[in-house]
């Protein structure tokens, strides 16, 4: 049999949803557990699972709601959550939806001010480098503190009272609540923007961590940090440490103690001034005893006792160097004489009209040695030539063929017969003599041997 109406998973899972919305019980409500699985999604969510001894609980905590976390969520820590029970439709998974967090076993707000201060400090924010000093003689103080509370009538009187010429411009501001960081910050960037103020107190009475949260907000830090005005941090009492005490330039224990640091007393200047107006009167003093001194000691010199004898001594002076002068002057003439001659000589040297005289000397003298050079050769070689021709002719075939010997070639008078050997019965030879030749043929061939037989 067939159900009338068959319900979707996707239905099943919003009535689901809506029956664990619609109970208040579930609604609004606070879990303690130890985070674990932790994930900061690129999106802004936060995923993350809460357990306990007894189990597990899948949660997730929007963007729109972690922002205002005054502390970083990560696994192992124990919290404390708010929100509510709900499914997610496309898995059919009941999960918690947080909206709010704080540690459990500490305060947000103290762990909230170790992370702010770890963070700025390791960006270098409350480093020495970068503290302004403050200015030795203030002309016009700025404070910037509520306008009600005791710290700035102890300011207002300590100021007044250590130095009634210094102006003071105050700047009222929330120095508690949600809008107290906001109205810090517009406050400083107004007294820079305005540049009168030479230096500036920024602070309140003391009060709980969170009466005095507004001076632990990171945009005050950076606001405290970025004034081109050095910035004295007076907070709370000598006990109470605030991140703006260390971005500050400076920390007062206390308004007061900000007032006093911020201007030296009036009555600290006078002596400063009697202290100097007597360094003063001592150098004058010494410098006129000097001068003083100097004066009788001209007056003793003989330019004033005797100023003609000093004229005398001068006139002479200046006869000896008058000679001196005529003396050196000659000297450097003849020496630029003899410089002039040196360099006339080594001009003419290399003068090209002489210097083409001499090589036309030289190449004539060049062309006679050459000539008897090339003479000598000559005879030489002819002489050497003629010797050469006559034992050459001493050694010629035709001169011992003229003391009657001959030559005997093959039939084609290309080969010498030098033997016997050479040549067979019948063959034609031909036989050179000095004035001939002779065309014979071979008809017997004796030995040696035979001959002599």
């Amino acid at each position: 049999m067939e159900p009338a109406r068959a319900l979707s998973i996707r239905d099943i899972n919003r009535l689901i949803k809506m029956k664990l919305e619609g109970d208040s019980g579930l609604q609004d409500i606070w879990l303690r557990g130890e985070i674990s699985n932790f994930t900061f999604h690129s999106s802004g969510h936060m995923y993350f699972t809460l357990k306990d001894e007894g189990g597990r609980l899948k949660c997730i905590m929007f963007a729109s709601y972690n922002q205002r976390l005054p502390f970083a969520p990560k696994d192992g820590m124990k919290v404390l959550a708010r929100g509510g029970i709900s499914v997610y439709e496309r898995d059919g998974q009941y999960q918690f939806y947080a909206t709010a967090m704080q540690p459990d076993g500490i305060g947000s707000l103290y762990l909230a001010f170790e992370q702010l201060k770890k963070k700025l400090e390791l960006e270098g924010l409350f480093s020495e480098y970068v503290k302004r000093p403050l200015p030795r003689y203030p002309r016009t103080v700025g404070v910037i503190t509520s306008p009600t509370g005791a710290a700035v009538r102890d300011i207002l009187i300590t100021l007044e009272r250590r130095n009634p010429a210094v102006n003071i411009l105050l700047f009222p501001v929330t120095v508690q609540g949600t809008t107290a960081a906001p109205s810090i910050v517009k406050a400083i960037q107004a007294m820079n923007k305005l540049g009168e103020a030479d230096v500036l107190i920024v602070g309140r009475g003391g009060g709980s961590l969170e009466e005095l949260w507004a001076f632990n907000e990171e945009i005050v830090a950076r606001a405290i940090r970025s004034s081109s005005i050095p910035v004295i941090s007076a907070v709370g009492h000598e006990t109470d440490f605030t991140i703006s005490d260390f971005a500050a330039d400076l920390r007062a224990p206390t308004p007061t103690a900000a007032a006093e640091l911020a201007v030296q007393h009036v009555g600290e200047l006078k002596q400063g001034l009697t202290h100097l107006e007597q360094r003063m009167a001592k150098s004058l003093s010494m410098l006129l005893s000097k001068a003083r001194e100097r004066l009788q000691h001209s007056v003793r010199s003989p330019y004033f006792t005797q100023p003609k004898r000093s004229l005398l001594v001068q006139a002479e002076r200046l006869d000896r160097l008058r000679d001196m002068l005529h003396y050196l002057m000659q000297a450097k003439q003849a020496r630029a004489h003899e410089k002039l001659s040196r360099l006339s000589g080594r001009l003419s040297a290399v003068n090209p009209n002489q210097q083409a005289a001499y090589a036309r000397k030289r190449m004539t003298a060049a062309t006679r040695g050459l000539e008897l050079a090339m003479n000598g050769i000559l005879r030489q070689r002819q002489h050497t030539f003629g010797s050469l021709v006559r034992h050459l002719d001493a050694l010629s075939p035709l001169k011992v063929m003229a003391r009657g010997y001959s030559l005997v070639y093959d039939e084609n008078e290309k080969t010498l017969v030098r033997t016997i050997n050479e040549v067979q019965l019948g063959d034609r030879i031909n036989v050179r003599l000095a004035d001939g030749k002779l065309d014979c043929q071979v008809w017997a061939i004796q030995g040696e041997e035979q001959a002599n037989g």
